[in-house]
């Protein structure tokens, strides 16, 4: 169980200084004229103990592109409900439009996701429908399922200027989502149950994030 639970987090490292890297080489690849690069946190995301880094750069016109990074690596014990996790990451890049101008006003977007998760014993917020397969929110409540998801929507946002580099930003996001998991019993511990996968269409994307305009 501990060695599964090593192999676990080293594999999020890994791929987190992957998407490091890459990112670090799309921006070095990025025109000078971009001008706009800007960093934030989702403050609602934050709030479910998932530490979020987000990057947007100008692309030039009315255009940004928004690369966001989660990471949930934690476990939570209690006298009433055991031992309970919600471990995953994720990566999403966007493609945004903007109806002013850039990073300030309205805008749409495009977004992909993917990453991977080990939940067990929670109630995942998820306001949508699993449309085929198994439903996952229910189903976390009472196994431990542990896998992969990849899935795309699309956005509505506003950002709001506080100050000459600081501003406030609010999105949603609606889209569909794939899922491929194994299932355990419980926790970290039995061999596992069986595999599947679930089909999810619904909220994407919520945020409300603080940003620092260089």
């Amino acid at each position: 169980m501990v060695s599964q639970y090593l192999s676990y987090n080293n594999l999020h490292h890994r791929r987190f200084l992957k998407k490091l890297a890459s990112l670090a080489m799309i921006l070095a690849t990025l025109p000078t004229a971009a001008q706009e690069v800007a960093v934030k946190t989702n403050l609602l995301y934050d709030a479910t103990t998932t530490p979020n880094l987000g990057v947007e750069v100008g692309l030039g016109g009315n255009h940004t592109l928004n690369l966001v990074y989660g990471l949930n690596p934690w476990k939570f014990d209690s006298d009433t409900h055991g031992e309970r996790f919600a471990k995953h990451w994720v990566f999403m890049p966007e493609f945004r439009w903007w109806t002013c101008s850039r990073l300030n006003g309205h805008f749409f977007g495009v977004h992909a996701m993917g990453g991977q998760l080990n939940v067990s014993n929670v109630d995942l917020p998820m306001p949508g429908v699993f449309f085929s397969g198994v439903n996952l929110r229910k189903a976390v409540r009472d196994s431990r399922y542990q896998g992969a998801f990849a899935g795309a929507g699309i956005t509505y946002g506003y950002q709001y200027p506080l100050s000459r580099h600081w501003n406030l930003e609010a999105e949603v996001g609606v889209g569909y989502a794939h899922v491929w998991y194994d299932r355990y019993p419980c926790g970290d511990c039995g061999s596992k149950l069986n595999s599947g996968h679930a089909n999810y269409a619904g909220l994407t994307k919520l945020g409300l994030s603080i940003m620092y305009v260089f």
